[in-house]
């Protein structure tokens, strides 16, 4: 239950705020006051393990001490000087080419993940040859709220149509197969098809994924896919755009999730974990592309808060630790152990259709029965209702539920957090 002070919050705030909360705000209505580490504390000094990381920004938590020292000293120093140079941004750009692929070795600072997705159409549209004027992407993909990252999945709102220049592909969903197919015997009709549709087209300039559907829930695409899809796109010269907004930053394993599936992309977007929440984005890329005087005319990468004084300091302050304290690798080893306990609830809840992710960030499906895998929101919204009155947030869209706890968090508060999350599916499912 919602304590009184929360309630009367949230019903003051009612009378201005706009509708249209994400639905996890919606319908665990908590006003949360403090976070520390994996932990956060509502108004009414309740806790709740945090296995959202707010957005599935935070990896390294909730205000990790060397984070908050960078933003307060830079606070001190500067905060805006529009896209001049400041001392700690050649040291932020030296980080990142460390981290990410030798091939990927430039890079334009911006805000927000919409902001670097529409930075990297820019670049694809600047530098495509005559005649490729076409894109692909994947159904079920997310990029964003923007009209560049709407048209690419053709998502409609009202009454205008935002289908654009895109071609969409498949992905590789294979719990709910949209050719009705199985794998493996399927032999990955799916990635066939965007070797047809997309890559083979000599109308078309690049690609644009997530290499790990995110906002769809968690989709992993089975060995194989990616492997056919790259191929053909490099034999043809199309490019290959990866949307690492979400995963980019070692959530799932790796730095870049692309590099599990073995795709080299050309441009990659990166946002939320990167600053541990703090607004900030970078498009990395090919220095041909991102230097070619198609692509990087006066204010091409520039806007107002894009790679500002305190995204830089929050930027460089959670690479830091994240490279020293070698959290990659200790994803991996969290993501084993989260792996083998969530692996093991469908066995014993009917409705939980399927579990799925890398690292740490796993996706649970939840359906109304086995046989007909009718997606269940229903049940989903009660078992995370029921999650949080237990002291436990996670993620919730529709029927799915996400995970992914802060790479920092240690193995029995992981631990801790299943448990609970077993709780309430015992309570709402049994």
């Amino acid at each position: 239950m919602t304590a009184r002070q929360q309630r009367e919050r949230l019903e003051r705030e009612a009378r201005h705020l706009a509708p249209g909360a994400s639905e996890e705000a919606a319908v665990g209505r908590r006003v949360f006051a403090e976070g520390r580490g994996p932990v956060l504390t509502d108004l009414d000094g309740n806790q709740y393990l945090d296995f959202a990381a707010g957005t599935l920004t935070q990896s390294l938590g909730h205000g990790h001490p060397e984070v908050v020292a960078a933003l307060t000293e830079q606070a001190r120093r500067l905060w805006n000087v529009h896209d001049s140079a400041t001392p700690d941004r050649a040291a932020l750009l030296e980080l990142l080419a460390g981290l990410l692929p030798e091939r990927l070795d430039t890079y334009a600072l911006f805000s927000t993940g919409a902001e670097v997705v529409e930075a990297a159409l820019r670049v694809v549209q600047a530098t495509a040859a005559p005649g490729r004027n076409r894109i692909g992407a994947l159904r079920g993909g997310f990029h964003g709220k923007t009209t560049g990252a709407r048209m690419l999945v053709h998502w409609d709102v009202g009454h205008q149509s935002f289908a654009g220049n895109s071609i969409l592909g498949y992905s590789a969903y294979c719990y709910r197969c949209p050719l009705e197919l199985t794998y493996p015997s399927c032999g990955l009709r799916c990635a066939s098809l965007v070797r047809k549709h997309i890559a083979d087209k000599p109308n078309v300039s690049a690609l644009v994924f997530e290499p790990v559907l995110g906002a769809a829930g968690v989709v992993v695409p089975p060995p194989g896919y990616w492997e056919q899809i790259t191929e053909a796109c490099r034999s043809n010269g199309v490019l290959l755009v990866a949307d690492e907004v979400l995963t980019g930053g070692g959530r799932t394993g790796t730095f870049l999730a692309s590099e599990q599936f073995g795709v080299e992309p050309d441009l990659v977007a990166l946002s939320k974990g990167l600053a541990s929440g703090f607004p900030f984005a970078v498009l990395a890329g090919r220095a041909d592309l991102m230097h070619h005087p198609a692509a990087s005319g006066a204010g091409a990468y520039a806007s107002t808060y894009a790679g500002n004084p305190l995204g830089i300091a929050a930027a460089r302050a959670t690479l830091e630790v994240i490279e020293r304290d070698r959290l990659i690798e200790r994803v991996r080893v969290l993501g084993e152990l989260l792996h083998e306990r969530l692996h093991a609830l469908p066995a014993r809840f009917e409705n939980l259709g399927d579990v799925r992710g890398l690292g740490l960030l796993y996706g649970l499906e939840f359906v109304t029965d086995r046989a007909s895998r009718t997606p269940a929101p229903h049940l989903a919204r009660a078992v995370y209702s029921t999650a949080l009155d237990l002291g436990l947030r996670v993620a919730l869209g529709g029927h799915i539920l996400r995970l992914a706890p802060p790479f920092t968090i240690d193995e029995p508060l992981l631990d801790e957090g299943v448990g609970l999350l077993e709780q309430a599916l015992e309570r709402v499912l049994s």
